[in-house]
């Protein structure tokens, strides 16, 4: 009658759990109560004091360690163990401040091994596991099935914890178990194939998954190897009836735990070879239609949700799906129904993506309550892979690079704006021929509905990848190019021509961006720069600086590329240039002036047959000292910065002798260049200025315009005289010449190094009363001229060829641009047959009517009929008494 405190209860209901079998049931269910009582009094007591250990705990976990005797006794002792731990989780499972089961795992686990109870049913469960497995697996697993089925989810931490003691064998006998209850299933009647979210399977499967789930972060290796055991095993000859619902249960499993389905997917398309394919197509081919479909679908509902390895699926189903080649590779040969049937099934991947894709609702970032849209793994997956699919789309493979576009469109709209941007963005930079280009306009076509801002974005994606240096100059040059064939489609008809309205519009914004590449040390660039920028519109409202700064590097350009006797490189900087020339009256003013300059400057000058002033004189290209071809021109780098200056109107010059420590600064040596080379330069360049040079943008107007001779003017003064820039027209008395004797032979000298400047001077004539302003050049050269016949002593003027030229070349320009009157300067029709003396006696006559009508711009008067201005010799005077000496020359 005496009572006894809760040790004692325990070692009684301990000894007659060891000795009398009758009451094992009684003392199974008094440590139930003693179990649920520590459980409650360690949770209570958890967030203030450490738990306590009972010593009821302590003397169970001594006794039950040790192995039990009797079969029996382990029967009842597993049967409860499972029931008791089912019940206590599930029980406190909704505690305050207990992880969700179906959450927080590894929680879940810490907390329940910190308690003593449950820390002590779990060794036992063990010890006890260890010493059944190995003689009845089957019902041990089943039995932890079926607990883990009816306690779901808040007995999974226990699961997890005893399938990483024994995994090996845990993960073999769960999907055996698992396959039996399926197959089972199949052979009561119902379909091993149904769709993917259907409920007649039971709930074992969902335990399997679950366990194997919890597993597969820490032995995925082994789950990947039972997988294919299973999947090959299903393979071969000897086919019952649990090996045949073997690939639907696998696939099942894989459905229902994306973790699992990323483990083995990688490993599974490695051993899908022809062989294998060949087998599994005969092992199905005989399914009805309805299963075939189901599987189909699932198939596809797996695709969709993979993950990991998505591209290389991906690319192994259209690998396999496409037509059989003409030569045959040695091994086994597919069958045609598996082509079909892969065939069948991108198809269906495609249009399953395609309603996730318009499906999913525009996330709303603002609203909290809303949740974001459900996730798609395998497009997931596939946005690393961009630049490989747009590579694959432009093979323009058969049906592959179909497949391949569609899947671009999808990709791009369901990760728009970034994923577009550069989807369209790497076609536009990988096309290589027109028709691969027009895969680009598709594309534009498809997302241009549900993507209006598209092309900006496209554009500035171009603009940043080239500014960042992530292109090779090949790809900068061929992205360049393709942009300029895109703009050439506006007069197109249809999406091309509208991608080309829209695409015009958006480089408005970028043209300094664009200008910059003109400049590019790559060659290629520049000149793909310059095709784009030819065919590109312009802004209504051009900026002033950025003007400047593309019309220097157009010039710099144009240079190159007629060094390069490219002819449709040069024909696409001269439509640059005249482009920019018609922006506005400045604009033209730059160009022009910067053509000339350029055109008489370093090896410029060589082109047209000059005699250029070589390295870091002027502009041109050079090389320094060691001759490593390195440029090392300082003007060359301040144009790539825009920051060139200009020094137009002053008297400043730079000469550079050498390096110091180096010596002088070696002679360059002229390129030798034929005449045909010479003479095509030459009238490119001035049909480029003529051009620059209209009244009137149509090429039918021939008219100079006197502003732009002027300019023209302005430079040659500048570049062959430039301290008499902007000096006084008047025209002095031959006396006077011999104080500028130095000056006059400077200018000579140079219109002798620059043949050049005579169609020039012919060009600026054309443009009156533009030639007025080379005055200076003019009397320079003349006063040369006629100091040179005056002291030649040559019987005749031919022994003279490039003075009587000079000469010649002189007057004609004169009589064009109406300085002095026809009958005077067709007098150069008589040079080569006149002495030295005469021509002399001749020019002086020139240069007393040009003292006495001296050259302005006032003796000339406008001709609205005719949009010219016109001189009238006859309000000059009388021009007969200049004509003396040519009188007595000709009698």
């Amino acid at each position: 009658g005496t009572k006894l405190s809760s040790k004692d209860h325990a070692r009684c209901a301990l000894l007659l759990l060891r000795t009398l079998p009758p009451a094992r049931h009684a003392a199974l269910d008094h440590f139930r109560s003693v179990f649920d009582e520590q459980v409650s009094f360690h949770l209570l007591e958890r967030e203030s004091l450490p738990p306590s250990t009972s010593s009821s705990s302590s003397s169970t976990t001594t006794i039950l360690n040790q192995r039990p005797g009797n079969g029996g006794l382990s029967d009842v002792i597993r049967e409860i163990r499972w029931g008791l731990m089912g019940q206590l989780s599930s029980k406190y499972a909704g505690c305050h401040g207990l992880p969700a089961a179906g959450g927080g795992l590894n929680e879940l686990l810490q907390l329940w091994m910190t308690c003593e109870a449950t820390k002590t049913l779990m060794e036992i469960y063990i010890q006890c596991l260890s010493a059944m497995i190995g003689a009845c697996p089957d019902s041990c697993v089943d039995a932890l099935l079926d607990t883990s089925i009816q306690h779901s989810p808040h007995l999974d931490w226990v699961v997890a914890h005893i399938g990483s003691s024994f995994p090996n064998t845990i993960i073999n006998r769960v999907l055996s178990c698992g396959l039996k209850d399926f197959g089972g299933r199949g052979t009561a009647g119902e379909g091993l194939f149904f769709p993917v979210g259907s409920d007649k399977r039971g709930s074992k499967i969902a335990s399997v998954v679950g366990i194997l789930g919890h597993l597969v972060a820490r032995h995925s290796g082994s789950i990947k190897q039972e997988f294919l055991r299973m999947f090959h095993e299903s393979l071969g000859p000897a086919r019952d009836q649990h090996h045949k619902a073997a690939i639907p249960f696998l696939l099942h499993v894989a459905a229902m735990s994306p973790p699992l389905l990323a483990a083995v997917s990688s490993d599974l398309i490695d051993s899908l070879n022809p062989g294998v394919l060949n087998q599994l197509h005969q092992c199905f081919s005989a399914l009805p239609r309805e299963d075939l479909e189901n599987m189909m679908a699932m198939v596809v509902h797996l695709i969709s949700q993979t993950s990991s390895g998505a591209f290389r699926v991906l690319q192994f189903l259209i690998d396999t799906a496409m037509p059989a080649s003409v030569i045959t590779p040695p091994g086994v040969a597919l069958q045609d129904g598996v082509r079909e049937s892969c065939d069948r099934i991108i198809q269906l991947l495609l249009l399953n993506l395609q309603k996730l894709v318009y499906n999913r609702p525009a996330p709303v970032l603002t609203d909290p309550v809303l949740p974001l849209p459900r996730p798609i793994p395998f497009l997931d997956a596939l946005r690393s892979h961009l630049w490989d699919l747009c590579v694959e789309t432009l093979r323009m493979e058969r049906k592959r690079f179909l497949w391949h576009h569609q899947l671009l469109g999808l990709l791009a709209v369901y990760s728009s704006p970034h994923c577009a941007a550069d989807s369209l963005f790497f076609l536009l930079s990988l096309a290589a021929t027109p028709e691969e280009l027009t895969l680009a306009a598709q594309l534009y076509a498809v997302l241009a509905s549900c993507l209006p801002d598209l092309l900006p974005a496209t554009v500035q994606t171009c603009v940043c990848q080239i500014q960042a240096g992530k292109l090779p100059e090949a790809q900068i040059s061929r992205l360049l190019r393709n942009l300029a064939a895109i703009l050439q489609w506006e007069g197109g008809e249809g999406e091309t021509a509208a991608m080309a309205e829209r695409l015009g519009k958006v480089l408005e914004r970028h043209l300094r961006d664009v200008g910059q590449l003109l400049l590019h040390r790559d060659a290629e660039v520049g000149e793909a720069a310059c095709l784009l920028l030819s065919v590109c519109p312009f802004p209504a409202s051009f900026p002033p600086a950025q003007l400047s700064a593309v019309v220097r590097a157009a010039v710099h350009q144009f240079f190159h590329v007629l060094r390069s006797q490219n002819s449709s490189n040069v024909a696409s900087g001269s439509k640059l240039l005249a482009r920019l020339s018609g922006v506005s009256p400045a604009a033209a003013k730059s160009v022009l002036q910067q053509l000339v300059e350029g055109a008489l400057r370093g090896r410029n000058a060589e082109l047209f047959g000059g005699e250029g002033d070589h390295p870091n004189g002027g502009g041109g290209d050079a090389t320094n000292q060691d001759g490593d071809g390195m440029d090392t021109s300082l003007l060359d780098v301040n144009r790539r910065f825009t920051a060139a200056v200009n020094f137009s109107g002053g008297v400043w010059s730079v000469f550079h002798a050498g390096v110091i420590g180096k010596g002088l600064k070696a002679a360059a040596e002229a390129e030798e260049r034929p005449p045909e080379e010479l003479a095509n330069n030459t009238q490119t360049f001035l049909t480029l200025l003529i051009r620059c040079s209209r009244i009137g943008p149509s090429p039918s107007d021939t008219e100079i315009n006197p502003e732009a001779a002027k300019a023209v003017a302005a430079a040659l003064v500048e570049s062959v005289c430039p301290e008499a820039s902007g000096g006084e027209l008047i025209w002095p008395p031959e006396e006077q010449s011999r104080a500028t004797i130095e000056r006059d032979l400077r200018i000579c000298r140079c219109f002798r190094r620059q043949p050049l400047l005579f169609p020039l001077l012919r060009l600026v004539a054309s443009g009156r009363p533009a030639l007025c302003s080379c005055s200076v050049l003019l009397r320079g050269l003349l006063a040369a001229l006629m100091s040179f016949w005056e002291g030649c002593r040559d019987p005749g003027t031919t022994g003279s060829p490039w003075h009587l030229q000079a000469s010649c070349h002189l007057l004609v320009c004169l009589t064009e641009g109406s300085l002095v009157p026809p009958v005077l300067g067709n007098v150069q029709e008589l040079f080569q047959h006149l002495a030295p003396f005469e021509v002399h006696l001749l020019l002086l006559s020139v240069w007393e009517y040009l003292r006495e009508n001296h050259p302005l711009p006032q003796k000339f008067t406008f001709q609205a009929q005719r949009g010219v201005f016109l001189r009238d010799f006859h309000r000059d005077g009388d021009v007969g008494k200049h004509l003396g000496v040519l009188h007595s020359v000709l009698h």
